[in-house]
C-alpha cells in the first residue's frame, strides 16, 4: 500500500513536469526528460497535449487546412536555374507539426522562424495538422511550399510526383548532414535522386520496471507475460518482424518494412499473442510515462527521451537490450506546386544549419540530422547562462541516440513506407494499406 500511495504521488509529479515542459520550457513523439530536456511537441503519429501558441502576426499557425488545394493557387514561380536562385518570393508556406517550426510563442529562446523572416525576406506562414492522422487531409487541401514529413508519408508523396526532386546545389549546408542521413531511402528515390533534407531523426528502445519484473537471457516484449505496451503506428509491425528475423530466421524476414504476406501474418500474430489488459498503445508521449510511472505496464516501446525522464524522476526503468531496433528520419521536402520555390530552398538552408537545428532537437527531444548541432555555441562574447544550458541539453540529446556512434546506427532499421513491389519482386511484398488494414483491426 505504501508503495501504491508512493507511486500515485509520484506520477502527479512527474505528470506535472511533463505537462509544464510540454507547455513551453526548454526541458517527443514536451517532457522534462533528461532532467531537463525540451519535449518533442509533435513525433510522427504522435499528437501532443500542448496548448497551442497564439500565432504571431508573420506566422500564421491553423488546425485547418486552407480551402483551396494546391491545384487551385498561382502558379508555381520557377528557379532562375539549377545553379542560382531566382527573386525570392517574399513569403513562404510551411506545413508541418508543431513544434518542428518554432517562432518563440511558446519560449522566446526557441525561435527559428523570426530571424529566418529578418535574414531572408520571405514570410512565413505556418500550417499545423495535431497528428499525423490528419496530415493527409491537409496535404490534399492545403497549398504549401514545403512539409516535414515522416517516412511513411514522403513515400506517398514521392510516389504520386507531390514533391520533387531537390537541387541539393542550392542548399549551401547540404554536405554537413552525413551521408548515411542524406540516402534514407526514404527521402530518395531509385538513389540517385534526393526528395528530402533530413531534420530530426529517432530510434525505439524496450524499457522494462526493474522492481516489477525480471526478464531472463533473450526475452523480448513480446515473451513477456505482461503487461506491455507499444506505440499505436502501424510500423510498429516493423518492430514485430524485427524479433521474428531473430527468432524465426527460416522465415526469411530480411527487411522488417518489406514483408510478404506470410511474413506479415507471422509478425501480427506475435504481437496479438495477448489480448486486453495486458496490451497497450501509446500515442501521447505523456501516456508512455504514465503507463509506467502509474505502474499498468511492466514493459513497453519507448524512446530515449523516456527512459531518462523515467529515470530522473526515481523511477527503475532499464533497456531491455542493446540489440537492432527501429527507427526514422522526418524531411522537409518541396512541393510540385510549390508557389514559392526560391522562399522553400532559403528555409531548407536554413533549417539545416547547426543552430537551428540544435533548438530544435532541444525543443522536441530528438537527434539533429546536423551533427554539429550537438555542440555548437554561440561566440564567447554572446554566450549566456541560457545558452550554454541548450548547449549542454544539445549535448545530451545527442548522447542519448548516440549520435556519431556508427557501430550503433548500423543496427537502427529506418522506417520506409511498406510498399508492395520490394526489392524489385512485383506484388510479392504487402504495402502500408495492408499495414494500416491490419493494425486498424488490432487497436480497434
Amino acid at each position: 500500500m505504501t508503495r501504491v500511495r508512493r507511486g500515485r504521488s509520484g506520477l502527479t509529479a512527474l505528470l506535472a513536469s511533463a505537462a509544464v515542459a510540454l507547455a513551453g520550457c526548454g526541458g517527443p513523439d514536451g517532457a522534462a526528460q533528461r532532467s531537463g530536456l525540451a519535449p518533442a511537441r509533435a513525433l510522427p503519429g504522435v499528437t501532443t497535449t500542448a496548448t497551442p501558441t497564439a500565432p504571431t502576426p508573420t506566422a500564421t499557425g491553423s488546425d485547418s487546412p486552407s480551402a483551396a488545394p494546391p491545384s487551385a493557387s498561382v502558379s508555381p514561380s520557377p528557379l532562375v536555374s539549377p545553379k542560382a536562385l531566382g527573386p525570392l518570393e517574399g513569403s513562404v508556406t510551411v506545413l508541418t507539426y508543431r513544434g518542428y517550426a518554432e517562432y518563440g510563442g511558446s519560449d522566446p529562446q526557441f525561435n527559428w522562424v523570426g530571424p529566418f523572416e529578418s535574414s531572408t525576406g520571405c514570410r512565413v506562414n505556418l500550417r499545423f495538422p495535431q497528428a499525423s492522422d490528419q496530415m493527409d487531409k491537409f496535404l490534399a487541401q492545403t497549398a504549401y511550399d514545403v512539409v516535414s514529413a515522416p517516412p511513411d508519408i514522403a513515400g506517398r508523396l514521392i510516389a504520386e510526383k507531390k514533391v520533387v526532386p531537390l537541387t541539393t546545389s542550392l542548399i549551401p549546408g547540404y554536405d554537413d548532414i552525413p551521408q548515411w542521413l542524406r540516402s534514407q531511402r526514404s527521402a530518395t528515390a531509385g538513389g540517385d535522386q534526393v526528395y528530402g533534407l533530413p531534420y530530426l531523426w529517432g530510434s525505439y528502445m524496450t524499457l522494462y520496471d526493474s522492481a516489477r519484473t525480471h526478464p531472463g537471457k533473450g526475452a523480448t516484449i513480446y515473451s513477456d507475460r505482461g503487461p506491455v505496451m507499444f506505440r499505436d503506428s502501424p510500423l510498429s509491425i516493423a518492430d514485430a518482424a524485427l524479433a521474428l528475423k531473430k527468432q524465426r530466421p527460416k522465415l526469411g524476414v530480411k527487411d522488417p518494412f518489406e514483408l510478404t504476406p506470410r511474413q506479415l501474418d507471422a509478425a501480427m500474430a506475435l504481437i496479438t499473442e495477448r489480448r486486453g489488459v495486458e496490451r497497450s498503445f501509446w500515442k501521447d508521449p505523456i501516456d508512455a510515462l504514465q503507463g509506467f510511472a502509474g505502474e499498468s505496464v511492466r514493459m513497453g516501446r519507448a524512446l530515449p527521451y523516456h527512459l531518462d525522464l523515467l529515470r530522473g524522476a526515481g523511477w527503475p526503468v532499464k533497456v531491455l537490450d542493446d540489440g537492432p531496433t527501429t527507427g526514422w528520419v522526418d524531411s522537409w521536402m518541396v512541393s510540385a506546386q510549390a508557389p514559392s520555390p526560391n522562399c522553400a530552398y532559403k528555409w531548407l538552408d536554413w533549417i539545416g544549419s547547426a543552430k537551428v537545428q540544435q533548438q530544435a532537437a532541444v525543443w522536441n527531444g530528438l537527434a539533429p540530422a546536423n551533427p554539429d548541432a550537438c555542440t555548437w555555441a554561440p561566440k564567447k562574447s554572446y554566450e549566456t547562462e541560457k545558452s550554454r544550458r541548450q548547449t549542454e541539453r544539445a549535448s545530451r540529446i545527442c548522447a542519448g541516440y548516440r549520435v556519431g556512434d556508427t557501430a550503433w546506427l548500423k543496427k537502427i532499421h529506418f522506417a520506409v513506407r511498406p510498399v508492395s513491389d520490394c526489392e524489385g519482386r512485383d506484388g510479392e511484398c504487402t504495402d502500408y494499406a495492408e499495414w494500416a488494414a491490419r493494425w486498424q483491426q488490432l487497436v480497434k
